[in-house]
């Protein structure tokens, strides 16, 4: 009783609104400072990976990097026959006239007509990085809606990143505020079934976005270290919804259990005390464990996983400081209030002569279903570990034929009108689909020299039928940078453009610049970003699962004193892990799900998506863990023998580990709603997760396991020996005449 959970607890308790008006403050001046500092957004350079990135930092070097692109395509309107040519290049004209006026605007090139006239475009380079297009894109979409309506007889519409970049980001807030508007209520709802109360079921629910709140404006801090990728928010969003309801929710949990157990004898503020001292604990514990497993997301060397792990790290430390700060405080003011409502319903009894009906007291211990679940396990042990075991391996053997890559732009949903422009642009002009650029660096007094070595590796190409036969060749001021922009009038994921990539990196390459002293070659482009980037995933994968493993063990046995346990945590993570994942490659590539799920598939899974789970898996998992495992080895300390602990243990917190995962699994669900691919197999892949770890690891696999091990679950601690050997024996009974 004088850890730090339970010093924090007192003092809260016993100081109730000061608590409370000291976490409004905290709030208030988290999101205050966040906001006046403002964010860091990460720059082009902090999303360079592998050779592409190293090519892209070099042609950045010359004044070549890739630069934000509009393209205004103008074809027939439906409906009304072929293309007038001149009325489009009149357009055309015309629009090249008003960006060329543009402050954003850089250059504006010539209108290049289609190969079979059915379209007319004009290129459009705007000036800044290439992510800050989108900042600065309305101007340029004002102007081309402007040429629209002087030319009712043509469709004038506008594409390229910029653009599509302001499209998907306006999807992702509207799926996000729908998400909200689905998850709140139905958390609030479960959250009701669970209390039987209005006011017991908003704490948690509030506890929860007011920590979402002063993380964002934390988040808004640490991204001045760690910049935010655009996804820091999202994280805090589905991170912090879900366990600041499970923090607080194992919380009540124990002080509704404590309360009952006291019959009314205790104080508000000893009964929150009590659940302090051994919930309070499970909380840091839990806690602790998702941060950490979130730092692992760091190994990655990726500004994405980095933003999304300061995110989790950020709103999980928060959530369990207002568990152990401002729900104490809350607790005791409502527990103070409920006896004051008991003593004037006692009062108003006495003077009309009537007993006052006793205070019905919250309902403790395992409720019919964990009983009726529990019953088979604890009789077959054995049969039941073996049966959930096979079933799970089942579940995870489509992971055998997983396909990673990266979800380019051409996966973004059409719903985003950029989108539709961008296909009838590339219908047009195939040679746009995607491209090759192979950046030199070398001595100047060897331009030559580089320059005639691509000019020969253009003409190697020039008849490739996975090429489209255009190229451009660009030399920086300095004559140092060199670069052969080849087009491909293929998509980044098809064969054709992989295959030609892999050509001219191992063959065109060696045999052309390749050759020349002391240069420094590297391809870069649409495809070569496309295959990079998973590749270096799959590079950063066995590290960071290695990491995890070891924390996650780590943590285990710290908690709980016990190699054993250690090794069954990290066993059932990958269990759950693994057979989430096979059920999201079953349903994501393939093509059966598509109209249950609302998506098209493409035939993989996103390279973010395994490592996400994994990581994300493994710190939510140990919540359950930690707090499960903490009944059974508090009832085992307490005397009871370690097949009854485990019976009771796992069957009192069953119900808080239900709730939880009910409420984690509607904010999961929710995300799988997005329109964005990656997110939503995210959110999938994330509510199938939890699903199988709240309600097969937990209520199946691990208690048939431990129940099998036995007193070896305490290998090697000492702790529950001791703790029995202190606990008198019961008095032989005399028998009395």
């Amino acid at each position: 009783m004088r850890n730090l959970p339970v010093r924090m607890a007192r003092w809260s308790a016993g100081h109730p609104w000061r608590a409370i008006v000291c976490w409004l403050l905290f709030v208030v001046l988290c999101l205050g400072v966040g906001i006046t500092v403002g964010g860091n957004p990460a720059t082009t350079e902090d999303f360079r990976i592998g050779e592409a990135g190293r090519a892209e930092a070099m042609a950045a070097e010359g004044g070549l990097q890739q630069r934000p692109v509009e393209r205004v395509l103008i074809t027939a309107r439906p409906g009304t026959g072929r293309l007038d040519l001149n009325a489009a290049e009149a357009a055309a004209l015309d629009i090249a006239d008003r960006m060329r006026g543009l402050v954003e605007v850089r250059s504006v090139a010539t209108p290049v007509r289609a190969a079979d006239n059915t379209a007319v475009r004009v290129d459009v380079t705007m000036k800044g990085p290439e992510l800050e297009g989108k900042k600065h894109v309305d101007a340029l979409l004002a102007q081309t809606e402007a040429v629209r309506k002087a030319n009712p007889g043509l469709r004038v519409e506008e594409t390229g990143s910029p653009s599509i970049s302001k499209g998907v980001d306006k999807l992702r807030g509207d799926d996000l505020s729908r998400t909200e508007m689905i998850a709140l209520p139905v958390t609030l709802v479960t959250l009701l079934l669970v209390f039987s109360s209005v006011v017991m079921a908003l704490v948690p629910l509030l506890l929860a976005l007011t920590s979402i709140a002063a993380a964002v404006g934390l988040s808004m801090l640490a991204s001045h270290v760690f910049p935010d990728a655009g996804i820091g928010t999202n994280v805090i969003l589905l991170i912090g919804l879900a366990v600041g309801v499970d923090y607080t929710l194992f919380y009540l949990k124990r002080e509704r259990e404590e309360r009952a157990a006291s019959g009314g004898r205790l104080s508000p503020q000893a009964v929150v005390e009590l659940a302090a001292a051994t919930s309070g604990r499970a909380v840091v514990l839990s806690g602790l464990a998702v941060a950490v497993s979130s730092a692992t997301l760091f190994l990655a060397d990726d500004v994405i996983f980095s933003s999304i792990a300061t995110g989790a790290i950020v709103v999980t430390l928060v959530a369990v400081l207002s568990s152990l700060t401002v729900l104490p405080a809350l607790l005791a003011t409502l527990g103070r209030r409920a006896e004051r409502r008991a003593v004037r319903r006692e009062e108003r009894a006495a003077r009309r002569g009537q007993a006052a009906r006793p205070t019905r007291q919250p309902k403790t211990g395992p409720g019919r279903l964990t009983t009726a679940v529990l019953r088979p396990v604890s009789k077959h042990p054995a049969a039941a570990l073996t049966g959930t075991v096979l079933v799970l391996l089942a579940l995870a053997a489509p992971v055998l034929g997983l396909k990673l890559t990266d979800m380019g732009r051409e996966t973004h949903s059409r719903s985003i009108v950029a989108m539709q422009t961008y296909d009838r642009l590339n219908a047009a002009f195939p040679e746009l689909k995607s491209m090759h650029q192979i950046v030199v660096r070398a001595d100047a007094d060897r331009s030559a020299e580089v320059t005639a070595a691509l000019r020969q590796l253009a003409a190697d190409v020039g008849d490739d039928p996975r090429l489209s036969g255009t190229s451009q060749l660009s030399t920086s001021p300095d004559q140092r940078i060199s670069m052969l922009q080849l087009q491909v009038p293929y998509y980044v994921s098809t064969d054709q453009a992989q295959s030609s990539l892999h050509d001219i990196r191992d063959t065109f390459v060696p045999r052309t610049v390749g050759k020349v002293t002391g240069a420094e070659t590297a391809v870069t482009g649409d495809v070569a970003r496309y295959t990079d980037y998973p590749t270096h995933q799959r590079q950063k994968l066995p590290l960071i699962i290695g990491a995890l493993l070891l924390v996650t063990f780590a943590m285990t046995v710290w908690a709980f004193r016990s190699l054993v346990l250690g090794l069954v945590g990290i066993l059932l993570n990958l269990l759950s892990a693994a057979a989430s994942l096979g059920v999201l490659v079953l349903c994501f590539q393939h093509t059966w799900a598509e109209g249950l799920l609302d998506f098209d598939s493409t035939g993989s899974i996103g390279s973010r998506v395994p490592l996400f789970l994994f990581v994300i898996l493994f710190g939510l998992s140990m919540d359950y863990q930690v707090f499960v495992i903490s009944r059974v080895r508090e009832a085992a300390m307490n005397g009871v023998p370690t097949r009854k602990a485990v019976i009771d243990g796992i069957g009192s917190s069953a119900g808080v580990v239900t709730s939880a995962a009910v409420v984690m699994v509607t904010v999961f669900a929710s995300f799988a709603a997005l329109h964005l691919i990656e997110m939503k197999q995210i959110g999938f892949s994330l509510a199938v997760a939890v699903l199988l770890d709240a309600f097969v690891i937990r209520m199946l696999i691990l208690p048939a396991l431990m129940l099998l091990l036995g007193e070896a679950n305490w290998w090697p601690s000492r702790g529950i020996r001791r703790a029995r050997s202190r606990i008198p024996a019961p008095r032989p009974q005399q028998k009395v005449s």
